[in-house]
């Protein structure tokens, strides 16, 4: 990858420093952004001069081999990098101003049925120090709600609280107590118990925080969020469901919200920094609701009263018997 302009690493040190962007995002912003600059530089522009015109072939370009939410983050990366010239005063205007991008299909999250996600909790049911962890792993993410990267990036100073509560280090490094519940407090224990996490643990640590870590890989170190994927994966693939990476943490909200949660409760729990967010997640609810309905009211498809009672196996001649 080229380097990128000093201009766009000024950009990428402010997120980090003064928003608090994750690496992962800053990890992506800067692939969108070296895109963006050689783009440039193949039609004799940079960001400094770079007009309008520029920044619509490069979306035209990535609307030929990306999805719309590609297109849309790439686009963000460069409006971001647009505005932070100008508010440095390193360009008099935004060139990204009146581009259009492409409008986003509201997408709703995939939650698992709640019988789906207690078969696959209740098949790890081994006593070895790899399915206690798995089990634990597992109860978490769909007790808290917690991102696969925020469970991996507990530590066992972050179960310290009263009431059952843990620490969450979410997005842009905000913290947030969540939690437990019984069942991801039993897991816990067990994992952390004799015969569990001790298991793992090296003789000698090799990196300067993993003994901290509260999930720990085969090999003694911290687990890694692909290596926390790859198990539930594994995990659920066993009983025969595949799994999206955030599946479980849609789960938990959506079946809180489905058992009569606040909003604005589950936005808290999930760290969203907007309830708007969170709400996605009361249409997902709304849809379980409307084909339930359709499924069981003999009024919901249209049929009159005789192809109701018909259905249904029952005569509609006559009055009532008492």
């Amino acid at each position: 990858m080229k380097p990128l302009s000093t201009p766009a690493e000024e950009y990428l040190s402010w997120l980090a420093v003064e928003r608090g962007r994750s690496p992962n995002t800053l990890a992506a912003y800067r692939r969108d952004l070296a895109t963006y600059e050689a783009r440039l530089g193949d039609r004799g522009r940079s960001t400094l001069d770079a007009g309008p015109a520029e920044v619509e072939a490069h979306v035209a370009h990535l609307r030929d081999a990306h999805s719309p939410a590609s297109i849309s983050r790439a686009l963000s990366a460069v409006r971001g990098l647009h505005r932070f010239l100008v508010d440095e005063g390193l360009r008099p205007d935004d060139p990204t101003q009146d581009v259009e991008g492409d409008r986003l299909a509201l997408r709703l999250p995939k939650a698992l049925a709640e019988g789906e996600v207690v078969h696959i909790l209740e098949s790890v049911a081994g006593v070895d120090p790899r399915s206690r962890r798995d089990r634990a792993l597992l109860e978490v993410l769909y007790g808290t709600g917690a991102r696969i990267s925020e469970a991996v990036g507990l530590d066992l100073s972050d179960l310290a609280h009263a009431g059952g509560l843990v620490r969450v280090l979410g997005k842009g490094s905000k913290e947030r107590l969540v939690p437990l519940g019984h069942h991801a407090g039993v897991a816990l224990a067990s994992w952390l118990e004799p015969g569990g996490r001790d298991q793992m643990a090296p003789a000698r640590w090799r990196r300067r925080g993993d003994a901290e870590a509260l999930f720990l890989n085969t090999r003694g170190g911290r687990l890694s969020r692909q290596g926390a994927f790859g198990i539930v994966q594994q995990r659920a693939a066993a009983v025969g469901v595949r799994l999206a990476p955030h599946a479980l943490r849609h789960s938990c909200a959506t079946h809180m919200l489905a058992h009569g949660a606040d909003v604005r409760v589950v936005q808290e729990l999930l760290g969203h920094a907007s309830v708007t967010t969170t709400q996605l997640y009361t249409k997902v609810t709304d849809e379980h609701l409307r084909a339930a309905y359709e499924a069981a009211h003999p009024r919901a498809d249209g049929r009159g009263p005789a192809e109701a009672a018909r259905a249904a196996g029952r005569s509609t001649s006559g009055g009532p018997s008492l």
